[in-house]
């Protein structure tokens, strides 16, 4: 493939972010200098700032400031925040999270989600009041209308909470989901931040799995081979959806193409050096160690990149780009997405410089999100101490930083700020959970996506068929594309999606409303549906090759020989594109999916062992491929190859005992940034899978059943530190 050119970016940068080229209101443009980079604090202090003096720590773009919007005491330990259609303000706090360099306690069920109003409307938080106590760390947060789908660490039931009587107290708790299952991965390996996507399903940042929202449940969709990022997840305004892994150091994946048609991670994604951080403080508290800092004591690399987003707010000058805060680092990213050729790039504007860094050691940004108001909003755990608890256990490299320098004292804090620019003023919220399906039609082309979304979600889940006809007469005539865009997927929101609306969506002149209108295309191929068919391969030869690419992509949902031949007529015509040309022969390939590949390959095993390797499989892939891969090869300065790996391809109680304690230290004479982090957690029979997969699949080497597992976790039950080679090999 070849490799794409990018311009490499100067210390001035002039953003013509033309916000909603297509809306009705003309947007303004405004030259964006970064600030002058001040002198690096190599050896930062400690204490505790109040906001205010944290505030004087950071440094934005001239033109830009940071607005208190809520602290302590009025929160704790904030670790992601969600409006709802009202503009009320949700909070989850984890209260018990690292209170203590041993993280004791951290598994009461003492955490809470607060609710926080701004009463006279001066962009600054008034009121707070916990809205639902005694949770277990709390993780997931959406609001739906009214009321609030929750999801807690270690559980995998999904509840909604409403506060019926108006004291913001939530006073209903409906079951939405049932899973008995404990989840006993490790807090930063589990499924978190779900988001209502425009498609109408709510997806979560990890694992292969979907839901719909539908009569008062959740229905379950499993995903062929989704992205799996942690903590963050968020969506452009065509609802490409943008995760992020701290775990495998990568500040932004999946973002390629929709999970719905599988995972693409291709090269040339971002500009060369997009990983490379530029803090203005020492860095000594990383996980990954020295390998992971500069000469200055800087951060030279993301690596707890979390709670991202994509700003489609009208009162600052950067819609549509993607913000990655880095809590290790104390900055955020700033990040222009370009689609060039098919192919989607992120690349940083500034020159060896962050869009915001401060020199306040606690500052930490854990998540960001686009406000009613049309700003950007920050949520900062404001602590010392960032890394759970796996990561700082005795013989870590973080531990004795930890203790020198005093993180683990610093507790208790929580920040809200907001982004703002000196010359656009916020916007006044406006309450929607009152309206009518009818008024909320005029908020589906609103400059600010919050508003687009939201009014697409509440007439959703009204579920009003009495706007069915107004919809319809958007979706073909609403002046704003994104107007109409909207307006198609809520027609298929309420299921009044028809063939004379996608027949006409398909020939829009908005390259946007077509890709949406070909995925909405899916289910008449199915049909054989002969008009739909012909308008689909009518766009084969678009102008923008993001729409053949998209029609690549869906005709792959419904393979014939009649689909294949129009994506190999796609093909030939953009023989050099390599979006095409990925997305083209993976969709041509003659082969069953991956689960059904390893039970065809091991059928004549015994079925325990060939269960353990499908199941092994998908636990590999959910955890363990953020390091090592997705096919195990390892990735470069994160961990070592597991193929051919004498751990373990040999004696099956030395990788049992790296699986369940975790290793540290050189491996074959090479330093790597991460460690193996032990996985005790989890139960044997996951435990059991997973080695059974690495070493049959990956290595065609005997399995490792169950009872070995248990035979070595009870040898070695009393040992809580990781293992040295060293130790592991000692005669």
């Amino acid at each position: 493939m070849k490799k794409s050119r990018f311009i490499v970016p100067v210390l001035i940068v002039f953003s013509f972010v033309l916000i909603f080229f297509n809306c009705k209101k003309e947007p303004k443009v405004y030259a964006d200098i970064i600030y002058k980079k001040p002198e690096i604090v190599k050896i930062p202090a400690v204490n505790f700032l109040s906001p205010e003096e944290s505030i004087k720590t950071m440094y934005l773009p001239e033109g830009y400031r940071m607005e208190l919007v809520a602290s302590e005491p009025m929160i704790n330990e904030p670790v992601v925040m969600e409006w709802d259609a009202n503009g009320k303000l949700y909070v989850a706090e984890m209260l018990t999270y690292m209170q203590d360099i041993d993280g004791t306690n951290e598994n009461e069920p003492w955490s809470r989600i607060s609710v926080l109003e701004d009463l006279d409307h001066d962009g600054k938080m008034d009121k707070s009041t916990v809205f639902i106590d005694s949770l277990l760390l709390p993780r997931i947060i959406m609001p739906l209308d009214d009321r609030l789908i929750v999801g807690e660490t270690y559980n995998r039931d999904i509840w909604s909470y409403r506060d019926t009587d108006g004291d913001n107290v939530a006073d209903e708790k409906v079951l939405l989901l049932k899973d008995d299952k404990r989840d006993n991965a490790n807090l930063e390996h589990q499924s978190a931040s779900m988001l209502w996507s425009i498609d109408n399903w709510l997806y979560l940042s990890r694992n292969s799995i979907r839901y719909r929202f539908t009569r008062g449940k959740l229905e379950t969709d499993t995903l062929q081979d989704a992205p799996n990022g942690q903590w963050g997840l968020t969506q452009d305004e065509i609802g490409q959806l943008y995760y992020s892994s701290a775990g495998g150091e990568t500040a932004a994946l999946g973002y390629q193409q929709h999970p719905f048609y599988g995972n693409l991670e291709m090269p040339g994604k971002w500009e060369e050096g997009f990983e490379a951080v530029w803090p203005i403080i020492g860095t000594p508290d990383v996980q990954g160690g020295l390998m992971r800092l500069r000469e200055d004591g800087t951060l030279n690399h993301f690596t707890a990149s979390c709670g991202q987003a994509i700003f489609l707010g009208d009162k600052l000058p950067l819609y549509g780009d993607l913000f990655i805060p880095e809590p290790v680092g104390r900055l955020i990213r700033r990040a222009k997405v370009e689609r060039i050729n098919g192919k989607t790039v992120l690349s940083n504007p500034y020159e060896q410089t962050e869009f915001l860094a401060s020199t306040d050691a606690n500052f930490r940004p854990v998540d960001m999100k686009t406000g009613p108001d049309g700003c950007l909003y920050v949520v900062d755990m404001y602590r010392g101490i960032i890394q759970e608890g796996n990561w700082v256990r005795k013989g870590s490299f973080l531990r004795p930083v930890v203790e020198k320098m005093g993180f683990d004292k610093n507790i208790g804090k929580g920040r809200i700020y907001r982004i703002v620019h000196d010359d656009i003023d916020p916007a006044k919220k406006e309450k929607l959970l009152d309206k009518s399906s009818k008024e909320l039609l005029s908020y589906l082309n609103h400059p600010n996506g919050w508003y687009r979304m939201n009014a697409q979600k509440l007439i959703v889940l009204k579920g009003d068929t009495s706007v069915v006809k107004s919809l319809k007469k958007m979706a073909k005539n609403d002046d704003a594309p994104l107007g109409r865009l909207h307006a198609l997927w809520t027609l298929d929101g309420l299921d009044a999606i028809g063939e004379a609306i996608l027949l006409n969506a398909l020939e829009d002149e908005d390259s946007r409303v077509k890709q949406a209108a070909i995925r909405l295309s899916e289910p008449y191929l199915k049909t054989n549906n002969k008009e739909i068919f012909k308008a689909l391969t009518a766009l084969k030869n678009d102008a923008d090759v993001n729409v053949p690419n998209q029609l690549i992509l869906s005709l792959g949902t419904h393979k014939t020989d009649e689909t294949k031949a129009v994506i190999k007529d796609i093909m030939d015509a953009y023989p050099e594109n390599e979006v095409i040309l990925v997305s083209a022969t993976e969709y041509l390939k003659e082969v069953p999916p991956v689960i059904e590949q390893l039970k065809k390959k091991y059928v004549l095993e015994n079925p325990n062992v060939r269960n353990s390797i499908v199941s092994g499989y998908t636990n590999y892939k959910n955890i363990c491929s953020a390091c090592h891969g997705p096919d195990g090869e390892g990735i470069e300065g994160l961990a070592p190859t597991l193929i051919g790996s004498p751990r373990v391809t040999g004696h099956p109680d030395i990788m049992t005992k790296i699986i369940l304690n975790g290793l540290t230290g050189p491996i074959d004479g090479k330093e790597y940034s991460g460690i193996m982090v032990g996985m005790k957690n989890q139960d044997n029979q996951w435990l059991a899978s997973v080695l059974t997969y690495v070493r049959m699949h990956l290595n065609d080497a005997p399995a490792i059943p169950q009872w070995r597992v248990n035979h070595v976790r009870e040898q070695i039950k009393d040992r809580e530190g990781y293992w040295t080679l060293e130790e592991l090999y000692k005669k």
